[in-house]
């Protein structure tokens, strides 16, 4: 199927709000007034026509214009093409994850780096052995998604600072393992409940149920990401 780009210039009345399951929203008037700037001025929604089936680009699962005024009043905290990219957004999966991980990572290692001078790669290098004492680098790089040398050079910093040590992989001679020296399971022994608190105050707003129903479903994507194309570039397309 071929598809092309089409702008479609309207305004809020014009704009298409229909859901990625199917439903319509309700009118944009109850939209807070600080997030209906965006649909006051002339909007160009984009959208995806198939030549064949006439795909409709879609929103996100719940449209700005469907939220209860509880979440109404959050989202006036937030800024306003954060809302656009987390709810008007074709990519809205991708975007949110980002946008809570971010929550996350973010005063987190924060305060690693001006408490123990680590930086991101670091901790993320000793965490890992941490979480699982004997692992090697290569085993570190898979499972972190930072490059290869960026790890390499934190695991010898680590080592320099003797918070890791390195021992002789007794399955593969060639190899070596890295384990936690007594210093580097002190911070990471310390470091653990700040992260455990961080992360219950994330969830704080799910019930207990809803938090099981988020780690099946996180479960399902995590298990089926080895299917997910890894490269985007059709092989024979390269120019």
């Amino acid at each position: 199927m071929t598809s092309s780009f089409r702008a479609v210039r309207g305004d809020r009345g014009a704009i298409d709000r229909k859901t990625v399951c199917g439903t319509t929203a309700a009118p944009s008037s109850s939209l807070p007034a600080s997030l209906t700037l965006p649909f006051d001025s002339v909007k160009f929604h984009l959208e995806l026509i198939g030549s064949r089936e006439g795909l409709g680009m879609r929103r996100a699962p719940m449209a700005l214009s469907r939220v209860d005024p509880e979440r109404e009043q959050a989202l006036r905290d937030l800024d306003p093409l954060t809302v656009t990219k987390l709810w008007d957004n074709p990519c809205w999966l991708s975007f949110r994850l980002n946008f809570i991980a971010f929550r996350f990572n973010d005063p987190v290692y924060r305060w690693i780096e001006t408490r123990y001078g680590l930086v991101r790669p670091e901790f993320v290098a000793l965490y890992a052995v941490g979480l699982r004492d004997g692992v090697a680098a290569k085993n570190i790089v898979a499972s972190s998604g930072l490059p290869k040398n960026t790890l390499s050079r934190s695991i010898q910093k680590l080592l320099h600072r003797r918070l890791l040590r390195r021992e002789t992989d007794h399955d593969d001679l060639r190899s070596f393992v890295l384990y936690l020296t007594a210093p580097g399971r002190a911070i990471f022994e310390e470091t653990m409940p700040l992260m455990i608190q961080q992360q219950t105050a994330m969830l704080s707003v799910l019930s207990e149920t809803e938090q099981r129903q988020l780690c099946e479903l996180m479960d399902k994507l995590v298990i089926a990401s080895p299917t997910w194309p890894t490269d985007l570039e059709k092989e024979g397309t390269a120019s």
